[in-house]
């Protein structure tokens, strides 16, 4: 069963984990000093929360695969959105490592479908965001075109 994606970038990591620890009644699967998810059953999604960007707000959205066959379903509807591609496969982001699938929405927002394959130690193979910086999702350009989060 699939699962909705949610990151968000924010100033203060250790707020805002307090926070969304009350919202959803739980505290986070994962926290760094960085870096904090969530996986959560109800509602069914995986909500990220990091400091590695100088802009806070909505990072991106995606759908994450609980395996091999429902990324490859994921790709198909993709493919039919009739829009440009950008294929990770093993690539290091958000202390894990995934085969994923990135598009922009007609708005340039980045969307990932992604299936997680393991844990990794550091946040990904990209350095933190410098100062200023836009993001800190690891899309990558589609089709030569950066995303309005990551240009």
């Amino acid at each position: 069963m699939k699962r909705l994606h949610v990151h968000i970038s924010v100033a203060d990591i250790d707020a805002n984990v307090g926070f969304y620890s009350a919202v959803f009644g739980s505290e986070p699967t994962v926290r760094k000093s960085d870096y904090a998810k969530w996986m959560l059953e109800d509602p069914r999604v995986n909500f990220a929360i990091s400091s590695r960007s100088g802009k806070t707000g909505l990072d991106h959205l995606g759908i994450q695969a609980e395996d091999d066959a429902e990324l490859a379903e994921l790709k198909r509807r993709l493919d039919r959105a009739d829009t440009p591609i950008a294929e990770q496969k093993g690539t290091g982001c958000c202390y894990a490592v995934s085969d994923k699938y990135w598009v922009l929405d007609p708005q340039g927002i980045p969307w990932e479908s992604f299936h997680s394959l393991g844990e990794i130690p550091v946040f990904g193979e990209a350095p933190k965001a410098e100062a200023g910086s836009q993001s800190a999702c690891c899309a990558p350009p589609v089709d030569g075109k950066p995303s309005r989060c990551c240009g």
